[in-house]
């Protein structure tokens, strides 16, 4: 296991209740909750208890499901070779790998998730996942849409990608496509699309004020797919991710090309995890592929 690779899980995995039994269970864990209680008051028990209308705000889920990735991740106590984090989830694997520290980034994920709210009004932007579409009928569709901006935001796996842009623009997708081939996600915000570009630059300054440690292990950023081992071009690299796309698919590819068998994903539920086997089996890979999302996960019983 000490060449495993460490998955950090992001936006749209969160649910009221998430990380409870794991902190009651795991006194590294209930560490993290509890700093991160400190650092952001009431975060605690929106994790734990919700309510799932307030978790849900994009400023409240990216802190929260950042603090849930690094407790099960404290919880396991075992450091990876390589680590990887899709979109939020990347900020999660530069505190595994003492990038940054905890509390920073806490603080940094607030103001991200702020910044991507305020950038489109509510109602103009939205998202659309496309089933069983491949990535240049996906291009092609993008291409085409005369309604508005139409981007590709996340690259996931085989036959599963997904475009964001002007809320019109998703409308018309769905139109084309019909429902069993897209389907419109419960966003408001265009995350990873051009829309966010300017908000995007005006958030790299506080990245810019923001200190950053070389990290212990590489890190697979999102925006280029490949592993990072500097904390200048972690930087950067975090810069162009706030709207560019998400290269999931091709990071999971290079870690499996270079020999990676072993893949345990950190965080509310399980999602990179499915993901990454689904890859690797369209690449004629065989790896092992699981999540550490509760006591279970950690083969001690929950308490209570």
């Amino acid at each position: 296991m000490s060449r495993y690779v460490a998955l950090f899980t992001g936006q749209g995995s969160q649910f009221a209740g998430m990380g409870r039994a794991l902190a009651s269970s795991s006194p590294e864990a209930r560490a993290v909750f509890e700093e991160a209680e400190a650092v952001l008051p009431g975060i605690l028990g929106l994790c734990f208890e919700g309510p799932e209308e307030r978790l849900v705000l994009t400023e409240n889920t990216q802190p929260c499901v950042l603090a849930v990735d690094i407790a099960a991740y404290r919880a396991f106590g075992r450091e990876p070779a390589i680590a990887a984090g899709h979109s939020l989830g990347e900020y999660a694997a530069l505190v595994a790998a003492e990038s940054l520290e905890f509390a920073t980034a806490l603080r940094l994920v607030r103001k991200r998730a702020r910044a991507m709210q305020e950038a489109v009004p509510a109602g103009r932007g939205g998202m659309v996942v496309l089933r069983k579409v491949g990535l240049e009928e996906a291009r092609k569709l993008a291409a085409g849409i005369g309604s508005g901006v139409c981007d590709l935001a996340n690259l996931n796996a085989p036959g599963q990608i997904v475009l964001s842009g002007e809320a019109a623009a998703m409308d018309e997708v769905v139109e084309r496509l019909g429902p069993r081939k897209a389907l419109r996600l419960p966003v408001s915000v265009p995350f990873h699309s051009s829309l966010l570009a300017e908000a995007g630059q005006a958030f790299a300054r506080e990245l810019d004020a923001t200190e950053f440690a070389d990290p212990a292990f590489p890190i697979v950023c999102n925006v280029d797919a490949r592993p990072l081992s500097k904390a200048a071009e972690i930087r950067e690299a975090l810069k162009r991710q706030f709207a560019g796309s998400v290269l999931w698919q091709e990071s999971i590819e290079v870690l499996c090309r270079d020999g990676f068998e072993d893949f345990v994903e950190f965080g509310p539920k399980p999602t990179l995890s499915r993901m990454a086997t689904q890859i690797a089996r369209a690449l004629g890979v065989e790896i092992r592929s699981r999540a550490v999302c509760g006591p279970e996960d950690l083969g001690v019983p929950a308490e209570g």
